[in-house]
């Protein structure tokens, strides 16, 4: 399952090396597969995010289809590059509902999505996943539209809190010139404001730029405490450098989208001391159940697979998916999918867990904070 040219006759299969997946009949949803479809970045400055996500995904559907998935009908994952543009998703998302899929699943980012939902939500189509914690795409209630991870409210008022109980009261904000940085940013400011406080500085940077040189200016003359950002890894990446080298020495927050291991691979040595807060169960320990099934996953996958939180995301997200598909009929359709996944209520899975109901399509408002060292790794 890996990239794929896609028609509207076929999808092109690539092998994935597990039996159960298989060349298959050129056939839609709701013949002998079932078909989930994602637009996500695999090219451009935030594709580890895509690829990982992706790729945690695909680990697990591969696992599941081994066991006999949705009564011996795989799950198949087909994938279209974006880039992280609202206009590519947009097209992507028009191609892949053509090819009728039972819902579309894991895309990445908060303008991209809010290009998609409004086609998914027309198509009665399943919105599953998307890796966002955007508010916009969460209020008002959508039928169609199931989170799996914590809002970017969460995770800012985690950090809120966590430099209000450090003492450190002059916070500066370094958000992505769009929805998303508008959405983080947003949430940084209601949870000031519990504190009696506003951000002491503010500056942008345009998506899929690292142009950070006139934000660092503005952020750094204000000799904040703290910088909170909300961007993806290769921006920040660049901010956190050239602001440290202007003299900076205060700590930099990030929110889960950066891309933690993106952001410590880019970063090397200079990543010692960001904090990145965290919306799933960390991959690098094993006191949950499900963080030590899924490094054993990753293991006996080889090296195509990667353990890290944005892959663990990934496979998360897919392992609720087929929960949902479980109940959702022997022969699922887009109703009963909803409906399967309304049904979970409380669940753990393996120790994350998660709320789904006919009114609550949040599944979760899990926050913790990740610490990056200089030697690639991430403490929690």
């Amino acid at each position: 399952m890996q990239s794929m040219s896609l028609t509207r006759r076929t999808f092109t299969r690539a092998a994935a090396g597990a039996a159960a997946l298989a060349a298959l009949p050129s056939v839609r949803a709701q013949g002998d597969r079932i078909l989930l479809a994602q637009s996500a970045p695999f090219t451009g400055p935030a594709a580890q995010l895509g690829i990982q996500f992706h790729a945690g995904a695909r680990l697990f559907f591969e696992q599941f289809n081994a066991q006999g998935g949705i009564q011996r009908r795989p799950v198949e994952l087909v994938k279209m590059d974006d880039g992280y543009e609202p206009e590519r998703c947009l097209e992507n998302t028009r191609k892949l509902l053509a090819e009728d899929p039972l819902a579309l699943f894991a895309y990445v980012g908060t303008p991209t999505s809010l290009a998609a939902l409004p086609l998914a939500t027309a198509a009665r189509t399943p919105f599953f996943a998307p890796y966002t914690g955007a508010m916009a795409l969460r209020q008002p209630f959508n039928r169609f539209a199931f989170h799996l991870r914590a809002s970017y409210n969460d995770e800012t008022g985690m950090i809120v809190r966590q430099l209000a109980n450090l003492g450190l009261t002059k916070i500066a904000v370094f958000y992505q010139n769009d929805a998303y940085g508008k959405a983080g940013l947003d949430g940084v400011q209601l949870a000031l404001a519990a504190h009696n406080a506003r951000p002491v500085a503010m500056a942008t940077v345009e998506r899929n730029s690292v142009d950070v040189a006139a934000a660092v200016k503005t952020i750094t003359a204000a000799a904040p405490d703290a910088i909170v950002q909300i961007s993806a890894y290769k921006s920040c990446a660049a901010f956190i450098r050239q602001a440290r080298a202007a003299g900076y020495g205060g700590t930099f927050f990030n929110v889960s989208f950066v891309g933690t291991q993106a952001l410590a691979d880019e970063l090397g040595k200079d990543a010692a001391g960001v904090v990145v807060s965290q919306v799933v169960p960390s991959p690098y320990n094993g006191a949950r159940p499900i963080a030590r099934e899924f490094t054993e996953a990753v293991r006996k996958a080889g090296s195509d697979y990667q353990a890290n939180f944005s892959s663990m995301e990934g496979y998360l997200a897919a392992k609720v998916m087929a929960e949902g598909l479980k109940r959702a009929g022997a022969r699922p359709t887009r109703e009963s999918l909803v409906a399967g996944l309304e049904s979970l209520g409380s669940q753990q899975f393996g120790g994350f867990g998660i709320t789904l109901s006919p009114t609550d399509h949040a599944a979760s408002s899990f926050v913790e904070l990740s610490m990056l060292t200089g030697d690639g790794r991430v403490r929690t």
